[in-house]
């Protein structure tokens, strides 16, 4: 609904699932695009794909929650486009499966979720934000989860995680409500996705399809969202607004 023609779009995770449906989807809006992913063969797939859209797009494969990667692909970003208008934190990782009770749960896996998950998104906006202070506008989006919320048995170190993002875009928020930068978070809901099927292998009900939840991310990279901030939205419930900010259903 909007066109995002002449933005440039950061996407993490955006080889598979829903960080691939949302390079698609911005694709088609016409914005140009950066993505990562730590597969290198796979994002170079999702490259292909979007230059047959006719998108300007950088890929670059690396580790978002390792500094020096996080530096590579930010630079190339920004060598290539000049700035970057709207960050997605997407990449995520669930850990062991099937997820083992927290008094199981091994050290070493708890550590990289918490790593992948949070420490990632920290250093990735803490890269971007200082171009976008300077250029004195952008808008940052972090992907959460129900599992962020409430805690449930069973869902260890990937729910954890998904509380210390919603904690890390409330503080981000915070820091910079008296700048032009807007962050906010979305919970895209149970969908259709590989990660799903390992989290919840005996599934018996209908999921979402990633593509199905995208016009959320759309609207708030979109000038139509410069009053949303420090908000936690519902992909599932989203609704485009017909009149103000307090349209859209947010939690």
């Amino acid at each position: 609904m909007f066109g995002l023609q002449g933005k440039t779009v950061m996407i993490t995770g955006a080889s598979r699932g829903l960080g691939k449906a949302l390079a698609l989807e911005f694709a088609r809006s016409g914005a140009k695009l950066a993505i990562s992913a730590r597969g290198e063969t796979s994002l170079l797939q999702v490259r292909q794909e979007l230059a047959a859209l006719g998108a300007e797009v950088l890929a670059v494969a690396g580790d978002m929650s390792v500094s020096r990667d996080v530096e590579r692909f930010v630079a190339a970003a920004e060598a290539a486009y000049g700035g970057i208008d709207v960050l997605v934190n997407n990449a995520s990782i669930l850990g062991p499966s099937p997820m083992p009770l927290l008094l199981d749960y091994p050290e070493e896996d708890f550590a990289e979720v918490l790593r992948v998950n949070a420490v990632g998104p920290f250093l990735v906006t803490r890269r971007v934000i200082a171009n976008m202070l300077v250029r004195g506008s952008g808008s940052i989006i972090n992907v959460t989860s129900e599992a962020g919320q409430t805690g449930y048995a069973g869902w260890g170190a990937y729910g954890i995680s998904k509380f210390a993002l919603e904690g890390l875009t409330e503080t981000w928020a915070d820091e910079v409500q008296e700048t032009a930068i807007r962050v906010n978070m979305v919970d895209p809901g149970e969908m259709d996705t590989a990660m799903h099927a390992l989290a919840v292998p005996d599934c018996d009900y209908a999921l979402a399809d990633p593509s199905e939840v995208t016009d959320v991310f759309l609207y708030l990279a979109s000038d139509a969202s410069a009053a949303v901030h420090g908000r936690r939205l519902q992909a599932q419930r989203f609704e485009w607004p017909t009149g103000g900010e307090d349209d859209e259903r947010a939690d």
